[in-house]
């Protein structure tokens, strides 16, 4: 007992801390990442190479002069930072980021906790964040703040359902909610379930980026046309702490598409990390590959973010609803349909077969419906109004 006290506390730490100066490093990583897209030198004047740069924007925050309005709700207005913080840092508490680490008391798993409905429990840590947004627009009692907190809930809330839906095909396919299962299921199989459930990914991916506030879907903070939004009040600290709250859900998110459509900590094209007795040059190994497929798409968010235009809120709300929605509900009959075909009546259980017939399906679908927004403009809206 004593042991798995200890080691949960540790964990704890370790991941807490590494999350926090990992989002920090994430901020200059962007502004650097955009620099280089655009030609420019970026961050470098703070310690070498600008490596001191969040270290130094850290330390405004803390210096720098909060202000308060005059009218505003002053315990909510408080709280509003923190109820959007504090999911963000939870929800990674249950995805696993390496293989067990032995030691001489017994065998660590490296998952700060391992509940047995992992997925579940992301999901519902995760939709709290948009209790943040509204509370901090309502309690500035600014008009404009109360209209983008409003903006972002309708957003975020919109792409839950497709974020959640995408999702129902990894628990079709793994049989279980617990994120170590669904990626042991993916290893013993020898297919990631990025072959299978490749449209899935998809939509995924875009309520990801929808879900964390990120370019082409950064309308709840879109300063140059809608005035910040819901934090147009806030400054010093309580600010940064919504950044660190967005940049934090990047993680999240990145972490999570890692594990559950490429195989969380697994090592592609090898058994080894699976089989025989853990070692902690296994643990070294695998935590460096999930850093790598964690770090690619982080990479894939700031990259979008400095490539794509941003969306107009009618086409943001059009794709959610009038899209993705129907999607997902077609796409779970589908897959339910193929997978009940293949294990009843061709007595095929998950495995490189199945996981390539599937894949065959999802990328027929996927070039239908690339066709489809391609020349229904579904998203842009009709001809005659875009004249109009």
């Amino acid at each position: 007992m004593t042991f798995f006290i200890v080691s949960s506390a540790i964990k704890v730490f370790i991941v807490f801390n590494l999350i926090l100066v990992g989002v920090a490093l994430l901020t200059l990583l962007e502004r650097r990442v955009c620099a280089w897209m655009q030609d420019r030198l970026g961050p470098n004047r703070v310690g070498p190479q600008g490596l001191l740069q969040p270290a130094a924007d850290g330390l405004k925050n803390f210096l720098k002069e909060e202000t308060s309005p005059a009218m505003a709700d002053k315990t909510l207005f408080t709280l509003a930072p923190i109820v959007s913080f504090v999911p963000a840092l939870l929800t990674f508490g249950v995805i696993p980021f390496a293989s067990p680490l032995p030691t001489r008391w017994g065998v660590v798993p490296m998952v700060v906790a391992d509940l047995p409905i992992g997925f579940l429990y992301i999901l519902a840590i995760s939709s709290l964040g948009v209790y943040g947004i509204v509370l901090a627009g309502w309690a500035s009692n600014n008009k404009y703040a109360l209209l983008g907190g409003l903006r972002a809930s309708a957003q975020m809330i919109s792409y839950e359902i497709a974020l959640g839906m995408s999702t129902v095909g990894v628990l079709l396919l793994a049989g279980n909610v617990t994120l170590t299962r669904v990626i042991a299921q993916q290893q013993n199989a020898h297919a990631w379930f990025i072959i299978p459930l490749t449209l899935a990914f998809v939509i995924f991916f875009i309520s990801a980026l929808a879900e964390t506030n990120r370019l082409p879907f950064d309308l709840p903070e879109a300063e140059g046309e809608l005035i910040a939004g819901y934090h147009t009040e806030y400054s010093a600290m309580k600010f940064s702490m919504f950044y660190i709250a967005e940049y934090s859900n990047m993680v999240t998110a990145s972490a999570l598409m890692a594990t559950l459509f490429f195989g969380g900590w697994d090592v592609p094209f090898t058994t080894w990390d699976s089989t025989g007795d853990p070692t902690p040059l296994k643990t070294v190994v695998t935590f460096a590959f999930f850093g790598l497929k964690t770090f690619a798409f982080l990479f894939t968010f700031i990259w979008v973010r400095w490539t794509l235009p941003r969306f107009r809120y009618d086409q943001l709300m059009a794709l959610g609803w009038k899209v993705l929605l129907p999607l997902t509900l077609f796409y779970i009959m589908i897959l339910a349909v193929a997978i009940w075909f293949f294990r009843s009546q061709l007595g095929w259980d998950y495995g490189p077969g199945m996981a390539w017939a599937l894949g065959g399906i999802n990328v027929a679908l996927l070039f239908a419906l690339v066709w489809w927004l391609d020349r229904g403009r579904i998203v842009s809206g009709s001809v005659a109004q875009e004249t109009a």
